[in-house]
C-alpha cells in the first residue's frame, strides 16, 4: 500500500497525541470546504440517475464537449491503463505515485522521468502521465508545451493523460479540458475532482475529459452507479457556485502567498507548490517531518527526492501554532 498525505489516525497511533489535537497539513485539500446545501432525504432513497444535470454542470465549469463524472479522478487513474495493451509509459518523478503503480500493475513498463526529459522519451513511449500542476512539485507545463508532446504522441497512437487535480486556482488558460478528445487533441484525457479546490475529498467525484472513444470504454469498466446520490448533489451545486468559486481563488492565493512566505521566513528557503501547498526538498526532510509531528504538526514526507509537503491552515490559530513550530525547529 502506498503512503499518502491525510492518515491522520495513523499519526495519532504513532505519536501517542489523539486525533483531535493534530494540525493536519499532510493534504493539499482547501481547508475551507465549499459549504454543501442540505441533502434531501429522496437523495439517500433513490439511485442516482445519469439524466441529472451533473455532467452537463461540469462541461460548463470545465468548458469540455463531455465529461465522464467518477468516484474520484482514482478511479480513472487505475483503470486507465487497462484500457490499452501493455506497452511503455512515461510518468513524472517524483510525482503521485499512483500513476506508475497503476499502470505497472496493468502490465505496463513503467519508465520515471524529469520533466526536461519527457520530449527526448515521447518518441520510444506509448503514453505520458503528468500532474499540472504536478504534485508534489508544483511544476507547471504550458498548453502549447503539452500540445506538442500529444502531437507527437500521437504519431504513436499514444496518450497523453494530464491529471488537473489542482488546476482550479490556476490560470484557466492553461488547461486542456477544453480541448481534450477534440480534433487536435484527440489523444489527450484530463483528469479534474472536486476534493482539492472545493474541499470535497471526502464526497470522491472526479470527472475524465477525453474523446468518445476512450470515455466510452472508461464507463464500460466503472459500470453502473459510481457516485453516490448525495455527492452528485454536492458536487452539481460547487460546480455550479462561481460566485463562491471566485471568492476561493483569492482566498488560497492569499494565503498560498502567505504559506510560501512564512517557510521562507523560518529559514527554510525557497519552496515551489500551488495556491494550495508548497514543497520544500531538503535533506533533512526527514528529520523536519518528526520535528514537527512530535507537536502534532503533520507535513507530508517523501524520500526520493527527501522533501516535505504543506498545506494550508484553516484558521488564524492554526497559522499561529505553525508559525511557532517552525520557530522550535529554527531554534533548535
Amino acid at each position: 500500500m502506498l503512503e499518502h498525505g491525510g492518515r491522520l489516525l495513523a499519526a495519532a497511533r504513532r505519536y501517542g497525541i489523539a486525533a483531535e489535537h493534530w494540525l493536519d497539513l499532510s493534504t493539499g485539500i482547501a481547508p475551507e470546504p465549499y459549504p454543501v446545501p442540505a441533502i434531501p432525504p429522496s437523495a439517500w432513497q433513490r439511485l442516482p440517475e445519469d439524466e441529472d444535470d451533473l455532467a452537463a454542470i461540469a462541461c460548463r465549469y470545465y468548458g469540455a464537449r463531455r465529461v465522464l463524472p467518477l468516484p474520484g479522478s482514482q478511479a480513472a487513474i487505475q483503470l486507465l491503463p487497462r484500457l490499452r495493451p501493455p506497452g511503455v509509459v512515461a510518468v513524472l518523478e517524483p510525482s503521485y505515485a499512483e500513476y506508475a503503480a497503476a499502470w505497472a500493475a496493468a502490465g505496463h513498463q513503467v519508465r520515471r522521468c524529469a520533466a526536461d526529459e519527457l520530449l527526448q522519451l515521447v518518441a520510444e513511449v506509448d503514453a505520458v502521465v503528468i500532474g499540472n500542476p504536478n504534485n508534489p512539485t508544483g511544476r507547471r507545463f504550458g498548453r502549447g508545451e503539452l500540445l506538442a508532446l500529444a502531437q507527437r504522441l500521437a504519431a504513436r497512437r499514444g496518450w497523453l493523460v494530464v491529471d488537473e487535480a489542482f488546476a482550479d486556482a490556476e490560470e484557466a488558460s492553461e488547461s486542456l479540458a477544453d480541448v481534450a478528445g477534440g480534433a487536435a487533441a484527440a489523444n489527450v484525457v484530463v483528469l479534474r475532482s472536486i476534493g482539492k479546490f472545493f474541499g470535497l475529498a471526502g464526497a470522491r467525484v472526479g470527472f475524465a475529459i477525453a474523446g468518445d472513444a476512450i470515455l466510452d470504454r472508461l464507463a464500460e469498466a466503472v459500470g453502473p452507479w459510481p457516485i453516490a446520490h448525495p455527492s452528485r448533489l454536492a458536487a452539481a451545486a460547487a460546480l455550479a457556485d462561481e460566485t463562491w468559486q471566485q471568492a476561493q481563488r483569492q482566498r488560497l492565493r492569499r494565503d498560498g502567498a502567505r504559506l510560501e512566505a512564512l517557510l521562507a521566513a523560518a529559514g527554510l528557503g525557497q519552496s515551489s507548490g500551488t495556491a494550495l501547498f508548497r514543497y520544500l526538498a531538503r535533506e533533512d526532510a526527514p528529520e523536519l517531518h518528526e520535528f514537527l509531528a512530535r507537536q502534532g504538526v503533520l507535513l507530508r514526507c517523501f524520500t526520493t527526492p527527501a522533501a516535505v509537503r504543506c498545506g494550508l491552515p484553516a484558521t488564524e490559530a492554526e497559522w499561529q501554532r505553525l508559525t511557532a513550530a517552525l520557530a522550535q525547529w529554527s531554534r533548535r
